[in-house]
């Protein structure tokens, strides 16, 4: 439980959680377990972490007197008011309940992502074996997707490992990738998925520059075409004069 002194209390002093916890869970994305990382992090900080996670028997302690009673109540609010602001709507509307205190709160979440680990398990399987780069507009876009599947899978239970995660990262390249693609899986041992994420990064700079080149000589080469023309126009022109 909290400071009895609730007026000073550290919770008392936090005025938007969001800008703490940059994610809103929805039912639909699959992030609890990244954002429960995220939101105890918060109440263990503000010496609140009891209010969602009951504390050992022998360290527990129940307020007692009025003032103690208040104090609790009060940080609890804060507590659910956390977690009803960085949820969806959707999602506070299936947890919501009259008086509800925010550990009640907390394991209705948790039950509802839980009881349907199996299902989101296969679904987020699905989507993750069958990514593909032509679907996003840059390697850093593509990546970001790939590693958050990753770490929602974790999540119900259905770990990727590095190596998995860095041959489906190649997998899903697009032929102009393809040659680093060729040298992230032959390298022995595979590299970490933040190392092939560089790589593709770079060789996504170098196409970029490559490209840039391209169009200027290009251009130069039109407007040399385009004069020469306007030459030989002029030319023939002064031809027919005569």
């Amino acid at each position: 439980m909290g400071d009895s002194k609730s007026s000073f209390h550290p919770a008392l002093t936090v005025t938007n959680i969001k800008h703490n916890i940059p994610i809103v869970l929805e039912l639909q994305n699959s992030q609890y377990s990244t954002w429960a990382e995220l939101f105890k992090i918060h109440p263990r900080s503000y010496k609140v972490l009891d209010h969602i996670i009951p504390l050992p028997k022998e360290k527990a302690k129940v307020p007692v007197t009025d003032e103690e009673k208040d104090a609790w109540s009060t940080l609890d609010a804060v507590v659910i008011s956390w977690i009803y602001s960085t949820i969806s709507n959707d999602l506070l509307l299936t947890i919501i309940e009259p008086d509800a205190t925010a550990m009640e709160a907390w394991e209705r979440l948790r039950d509802l992502f839980q009881d349907n680990q199996n299902s989101r398990a296969l679904t987020l399987e699905q989507e993750f074996s069958t990514m593909k780069m032509e679907d996003f507009p840059n390697v850093s876009a593509y990546c970001q997707h790939l590693k958050s599947l990753s770490d929602q899978l974790r999540g119900v239970a259905a770990p990727v490992d590095n190596n998995r995660l860095v041959l489906q990262l190649v997998s899903g390249l697009t032929e102009a990738y393809k040659g680093v693609g060729t040298l992230i899986r032959q390298s022995n041992p595979l590299p970490l998925f933040s190392q092939a994420r560089s790589m593709l990064t770079l060789e996504e700079a170098g196409l970029a520059k490559q490209a840039a080149t391209g169009s200027a000589t290009a251009m130069v080469v039109q407007s040399r075409d385009n004069a020469d023309d306007g030459q030989d126009s002029a030319g023939g022109s002064r031809g027919r004069t005569k």
